[in-house]
């Protein structure tokens, strides 16, 4: 018969490997620093290899262990989804989504009030990453990526088209006299968000020298854009999904046709051991429908 760790010592290793640290694994479990290391100590006898290493002051998950914590994570997911699965309650539990932060502050945090109002026992949880195709974070339930990477043991499906393209306030157009005149651009402001090459790519599409994209403001936060542009202090490269109500109500307006990225767009990618989860399963329909509704009416 097949002798298998506790599943304590499991949840020990687990937490260690995700949270990076003895104490905050203790403080995850609500048990002793002391009680971690014990159920570690006994991992290592199951195992046959070193869980922790000392490097200076600081203690270390082994990397033979970390890549054995992550196997227990997506075991323990199984469980977790399995469990779920067979109970008789309604959805109840912790759900963690990662999405880039303008569409976690454009889209998704106007809209998820609705997704809770119909899963009240949900706790919901967002995290954003500067990196737009990142799925790497162990505590993300499912992720919101604009494009994607390959990545083993994630599973992605595209979710939404997006173009982007020069957009400005009517305020800011009225400056310029037959504004879509490209020419005009070396009199524009450019806004650019952290540099210069989204402009650069769009100048290259429409002909012009990709070097004249190099002047302007570039800001570090897409958010900072959209409030730039939106107080009229320029022309910025922008999502016609995210800033898509600006554009159908005549607050921002469309001065080109170009746009770039149009073979791309925003995709759900989820780790394997959270596919048959019941709250990712239920949030996934729920982002999916609603999209399409926003797509339907935007036309």
């Amino acid at each position: 018969m097949k002798r298998y760790p506790s599943i304590q010592a499991l949840r020990a290793i687990e937490s260690v490997a995700r949270n990076g640290a003895l104490w905050r694994a203790a403080s995850e479990l609500n048990v002793t620093r002391s009680a971690i290391s014990h159920q570690l100590r006994l991992l290592e006898k199951d195992l046959g290899f070193k869980i922790l290493e000392r490097s200076g002051n600081r203690t270390e998950i082994t990397p033979r262990a970390r890549a054995y914590a992550e196997d227990v994570r997506r075991a323990l997911n199984m469980i977790a989804t399995s469990t779920e699965r067979v109970s008789q309650h309604g959805l109840s539990g912790r759900l963690t989504v990662s999405a880039p932060p303008g569409f976690a502050s454009a889209w998704l945090c106007l809209n998820m009030g609705d997704f809770l109002a119909d899963n009240p026992e949900v706790v919901l949880n967002v995290l954003s990453s500067h990196s737009l195709t990142d799925t790497s974070n162990p505590e993300a339930d499912t992720f919101i990526t604009f494009g994607q990477e390959s990545r083993p043991h994630v599973v992605s499906e595209p979710l939404l088209s997006v173009e982007f393209t020069p957009l400005c306030s009517p305020a800011y157009l009225s400056r310029f006299k037959n504004f879509n005149d490209l020419s005009i651009l070396s009199r524009a402001t450019l806004l650019h968000m952290t540099d210069f090459s989204d402009w650069e790519s769009w100048m290259n599409l429409s002909g012009l020298p990709p070097e004249d994209a190099h002047r302007g403001i570039c800001y570090s936060d897409m958010n900072i854009v959209y409030t730039a542009v939106m107080a009229g202090e320029g022309i910025a490269i922008g999502d016609t999904v995210l800033w898509g109500k600006e554009l159908q109500s005549g607050k921002l307006m469309r001065p080109f046709s170009g746009s770039l990225h149009a073979d791309t767009g925003y995709f759900l990618c989820t780790p394997e051991a959270n596919i048959e989860n019941p709250i990712v399963v239920e949030f996934h329909k729920w982002l999916k429908t609603r999209l399409e509704v926003r797509q339907f009416r935007d036309r």
